[in-house]
């Protein structure tokens, strides 16, 4: 059951994401993003490469329902999922991977921790998006404007939507 909440989570906050994208472009140096909270979120047992694979599925899909150039969400949401199992064993510890065969959740684990692995991944994500945006085109500080203006709005976004997305059916009902 927690797959299919899960993939339709996912769906509403990829069609989320593309209206913040289409109808409020507040400013040039900020980029609202809750993207890689949707990888955070996956079950903590997936393999990198199928999380890279729906990382790419679904900033192709996030692309796509806002009109920006195709695989620029891709590009830069493929790196977030290739390093979300070492930010998970980073930030919560060894345990949850190997020997407790638990999901995240910001009730069990903390939100201090889980606010900082959405922070990290968020951050990677931001980085790589307006490099590649930018291109080489924008002075610097307005890449670091951008980026900071980004991560300040993004990443309190992203951490409800995280919890919502790693939190187990099942532990509200024990």
């Amino acid at each position: 059951m927690k797959g299919g909440t899960y993939i339709l989570k996912c769906a509403l906050f990829i069609i989320a994401q593309a209206v913040i994208w289409n109808c409020c472009n507040f400013t040039q140096y900020l980029t609202v993003t809750f993207l890689p909270a949707i990888i955070l979120g996956m079950p903590v047992r997936q393999r990198p490469v199928l999380s890279m694979a729906i990382a790419f599925a679904a900033g192709l899909a996030a692309d796509f329902l806002c009109g920006a150039p195709l695989g620029l969400s891709s590009a830069a949401l493929v790196p977030a999922a290739l390093v979300r199992r070492g930010t998970i064993r980073l930030v919560f510890g060894n345990e949850i991977l190997v020997a407790r065969r638990e999901e995240l959740s910001a009730n069990r684990q903390g939100w201090m921790k889980m606010a900082m692995a959405t922070a990290m991944l968020t951050m990677l994500f931001l980085a790589v998006y307006i490099a590649i945006d930018s291109a080489g085109t924008r002075p610097l500080w307005m890449d670091a404007v951008k980026f900071a203006a980004s991560a300040a709005v993004s990443i309190p976004l992203s951490l409800p939507i995280a919890d919502t997305l790693c939190t187990d059916a099942d532990s509200r009902w024990k």
